[in-house]
Formats: structure tokens, sequence, C-alpha cells
């Protein structure tokens, strides 16, 4: 996936933001409340649109066609019906009952579609119509109207554009993680034709829809295969996601991705009621919510015998280890405190990862990259299950730059193609792009270290090349973080280079002063003598 403010045009990112501008003034502020009202009239448009298809092939074939939405009495709740109607009159087909259509509503129709709606319609229970005027759904229809929603990758990056608006806005705790940086994560666990990824915080789901694009873009070979078709439309990508807005908003957008039939669960992940799901997942990718804390009741038993603690970040790790099957990967955002705090809790989660399974690597990335939201600090760790050890060396990468100015304006650095390079062609943009955007570099390190440290006889030569620790990019020895308490965060083990500066002896400072001080008097003489 794109950055995908860049991937739409100039002309339909209009569009959007027209959309996004004409809620705002018609009363509706909060993004997520909009994001959703959109989400709801583009699942109609679909609606309507696959049962014109189902029509149309019912009239080439002259055969019934058993996928049709609709009854022919219910048409006024199609959009392409309503869409011709006077604004009182549309609104009305919304809110109002409508007796000759067995009390429906157009809003009641989409709500109890069921499973014949795709993935999207299962998530409906609690969904509210809130737009509150004739005018604005007017308005707003006949601009979705004209907006393309045929193709995969439009669609996508259409979604993907309005749910950046989530960021501009920054309200309600809600944030997206940057795409970019869910790339990278995807780029380097490179998902596999068998993998069962997992995000057990899902929110958008942003890194499932990564996922899927990354196989999209580089395996389109293994959808020439049935049973993967079926894998991926079934089986490959699955969501945890407590709040139902965000479970409507993630089910749609990998929807309108093309992935057809996720599993999205609508639970709290940490909770008892989710304490089945046992050894499911062989990739799990997440930026779980931090900050948090739960009472010790909330929490499912076996998670507290890992690290007994009411903090989330903590807990999600934990988390993750029971759903991962063995010989599961998992790349994950953390705050930095989860790197070096000294509680007990904290303490036994990273011996956990560092001596029971196979720790790889620490991205430690700069405090901007979740601005405007916040400016707190993390890492991305990088681990296998192994339940046998198995770390050894573990790298760390001192990130300082994403691509992206480091203030609330979050301003690309490099143009777009070059940008785009840093992931397609790193090797041929590292250096243009050098103290602007360190992907480049990440993802060839990461190639080399991940995936080449264990074939033999490369394992040592990789070793020797990762040993300068004044360089971003090192190897530390397994032994080293256990003999300091697990501690993971960088500076620990980063050596930075002080370079000497000579001053001169105070006597002859304050000499040179005295002279500056005598040149200034003499000026100031000199300016009173051409003034008198």
């Amino acid at each position: 996936m794109k950055l995908n403010e860049q991937m739409i045009t100039g002309e339909l990112k209009s569009k959007i933001d027209k959309i996004w501008n004409d809620f705002w003034t018609g009363g509706i502020s909060n993004p997520l409340t909009v994001i959703e009202q959109f989400t709801y009239l583009i699942f109609l448009k679909q609606l309507d649109a696959r049962q014109t298809l189902a029509e149309k092939t019912e009239n080439l074939l002259g055969i019934s066609n058993t996928d049709k939405l609709y009854t022919e009495a219910q048409r006024p709740l199609r959009w392409s019906s309503f869409k011709e109607k006077d604004p009182e009159v549309m609104f009305d087909l919304f809110t109002k009952q409508q007796r000759d259509l067995d009390d429906l509503t157009v809003f009641d129709f989409m709500k109890n579609i069921g499973t014949q709606g795709g993935v999207f319609a299962k998530y409906m229970k609690g969904a509210i119509f809130m737009i509150q005027s004739p005018k604005l759904l007017d308005k707003v229809v006949q601009q979705i109207d004209v907006l393309e929603l045929d193709k995969k990758d439009v669609k996508g990056d259409l979604y993907e554009y309005m749910l950046s608006k989530i960021a501009e806005a920054g309200t309600n705790g809600q944030f997206r993680t940057p795409r970019h940086i869910i790339r990278m994560m995807v780029e380097i666990t490179k998902p596999k034709q068998d993998d069962v990824i997992c995000d057990p915080s899902a929110g958008t789901a942003g890194f499932l829809v990564s996922a899927g694009q990354y196989i999209y873009d580089k395996h389109q070979d293994w959808f020439q295969e049935k049973e993967f078709r079926n894998h991926f439309n079934n089986k490959m990508f699955n969501g945890i996601e407590f709040d139902p807005t965000m479970l409507r908003i993630g089910a749609m957008n990998m929807q309108l991705h093309g992935m057809d039939n996720p599993t999205l669960i609508g639970k709290d992940a940490l909770s008892e009621s989710n304490g089945n799901i046992n050894e499911a997942y062989s990739l799990i990718l997440a930026n779980p919510p931090f900050k948090g804390s739960l009472d010790y009741d909330e929490v499912e038993s076996s998670l507290l015998k890992v690290t007994k603690t009411k903090k989330t970040e903590l807990l999600f790790l934990a988390l993750m280890l029971r759903m991962l099957k063995t010989g599961g990967r998992a790349a994950v955002i953390v705050p930095d405190g989860v790197l070096f705090g000294s509680s007990n809790a904290h303490k036994s989660i990273r011996k956990e990862l560092v001596e029971n399974q196979q720790l790889q690597g620490v991205i430690s990335m700069p405090s901007g990259v979740f601005k405007p939201y916040a400016g707190v600090s993390t890492a991305i760790l990088f681990f296998t299950k192994t339940n046998s050890g198995g770390t050894d060396n573990v790298w760390f990468y001192d990130m300082k730059a994403d691509g992206l100015s480091l203030d609330d304006k979050r301003n690309l650095l490099v143009n777009e193609d070059t940008f785009e390079q840093c992931f397609t062609e790193p090797e041929n943009v590292k250096e243009e792009v050098k103290g602007k955007c360190d992907i480049a570099q990440i993802l060839l390190d990461a190639n080399e270290i991940l995936n080449n440290a264990s074939l033999r006889g490369t394992k040592q030569s990789v070793s020797d090349k990762y040993q300068d620790r004044t360089q971003q990019s090192f190897l530390v020895p397994k032994q080293e973080i256990i003999d300091n308490d697990w501690d993971l965060s960088i500076n620990r083990y980063k050596e930075i280079i002080y370079k000497e500066i000579t001053y001169e002896k105070p006597a002859t400072l304050i000499q040179q002063i005295k002279e500056l001080d005598s040149q200034r008097n003499d000026a100031l003489l000199n300016l009173e003598k051409m003034m008198q």
C-alpha cells in the first residue's frame, strides 16, 4: 500500500475534501461519525451496484439470479432510486418507516441485510443514522454518486484517504498508525503463502489491509491456485477490535480493498471472553493501545502468569505469545517504557522474549512519528515464538527520520516517487534520502540481518559487519542484554563519540572582550562627533 494521500488524484482528493467539509458544516464534527456515516452511504451504493450486476446477468443469461438483494417492491430503497428524489423525500426514506415497504427505511434495510451484504454487514448492530437534515443527506449522496467505487485500488485508496482525516482531526483518542510505518513492518515480516495473520487491536484494519496489499503486489502468482484464493478470502486475515464503530470501519476498509471474508471479532482481546484463542496465528502485526490500564479481574488469567500487570502494552505482548503458533512471528509497536521499565512486570516480559522466545530486532522510532496526536517515543519489536529460546544477536536500529517532518504538520521531506522507491527500490535511493528517510536503509539491513543471519557461512560476516555501535544499525549479543536486566533501549548500547573542542584560556578571552569593548566605545564616540 502506498502512502494513500498520494495515491488518489488531485480531483478525487478535492471531492473527498468537499464531502468531509459538507459533513462538518452540516453539524457532524466528530471525525469518526463522519467516516461512519460516509461508510453507510458507500455501502448502500455498493448494494445497489451488486443488484444491478445481478439483474444484468439475469437478463443476459435468461436465468434467475439468486444474488439479488432487493425485491422489485423494495426498489425505492435502492441507491439508484432514492438519489433521484427530492431531498425531503430521500430523507424520509432514510428516517421514517415506509408503510408500503413493510415499515422499512433505507437504513433499516441496510442494517438487517445480514451476511448477504458481505463482511461489513455482519457488524451493523448498534449502527445509527446520524445525518440530521435533508439538505446534507442530498448533498453527500450526490457527491458519493460520482465517486469511482468500481476499481479495488481506487476505492481502497479513497477510503484510506478518508481515514487519514482522523489524523488531521486528532480527536477522540482514536488514531491510525502511519501507513508507511505499517508498510515497513509488513515488508520486513514478508507475509508467507500459508500465514494466518492477526491484529489483536485491529482499529481501522490498516495492518491487515497492508498485508493483503503486499501479497497482491508481490505474489500475483499465488492467486492462480484455488486453495490459496480460498485461504486469502476466508482464513488468512483476522482482527480483534472492542469498539463496534472501529470494527465497522475496519470491515469496510477490508471490503473495499478486495478482502472478501476476513474474520473480525468484536471482543476485548485481553478479556476472558477471548481466552479461547490459543496458538492460532502464524503472524501478528499490531500497534496495541498503550497508556491504558485494566483491573486484574478483567484480564484473562493466563496473561497475568506471563506478566502480572495492569498495563495494556505489556498484557498485549503476553497475549501475542499466547495466540501465536510455535514458529509464529510478530512485529509490534510498543512505547519506549516497555524497553527499559524497571518494574517486575516489565522485566518479566522482556526476559520472556529474550530468554524463552527469539527476539530478533528493535527499531527505535523518532518521537514525532505519531504526531499530531502524541509525541510519545516508540519502538518496533520483532520476535518469533519458539518456547525454547533462540535469541542470539539482537538487531538494533536507531531510526531518526521516517520521510516526513517530525512536527505537527508531518510534511513529506522527499518527493512522492522517491518515497515510494524507499519501499520498492531501497538500494537505489538510500543515499538520496539519507538524513530524511531511514526506511530504505532499514529494509536493506533487515533483509540482510533477519533473513540471512541464520544461513550457514553468512552469520559471522553479518555479525562482523554490524559491530560498530556508533552507527544507526548494529547487533548486541544476548548475554549483554541479560547482563543489563533485559534492557532493550537503544541508548543502553549505542556508543556516542564526543569531539574534543579546545577553547582559549580565560585570560585570553577576557582580553578579547576588552578589545571589543574598546572598539565599541571608539565607534560610539565617532558617531557622536559626526552628529555634532
